[in-house]
């Protein structure tokens, strides 16, 4: 079963505990420059600005909700309410 993330960008700051958290590899900070070996990360601010997520890799275990430690993040077993590229 696919899972809906929703992210609230606005209060997001780019801290990647979601990202290095999740087991499946379905978070990822969008990066710049994707045909570099190297992340950079898109963080304006001390915010994150685009926090791409995979919900056919997702298994909704909740790690991602329990590792951000601002509270922005919750799951969805309604894969239809998704929100457009979670930002």
């Amino acid at each position: 079963m696919a899972f809906a993330v929703h992210i609230n960008m606005e209060r997001c700051t780019g801290c990647n505990n979601c990202v290095v958290a999740c087991p499946v590899g379905a978070l990822e900070l969008f990066t710049e420059d994707p045909v570099t070996n190297e992340k950079i990360y898109r963080v304006k601010d001390g915010k994150a600005l685009v926090l791409d997520f995979r919900a056919e890799l997702c298994a909704g275990c909740g790690v991602c909700v329990e590792a951000c430690p601002y509270d922005v993040i919750r799951l969805d077993a309604n894969p239809q309410h998704a929100e457009a590229g979670a930002q």
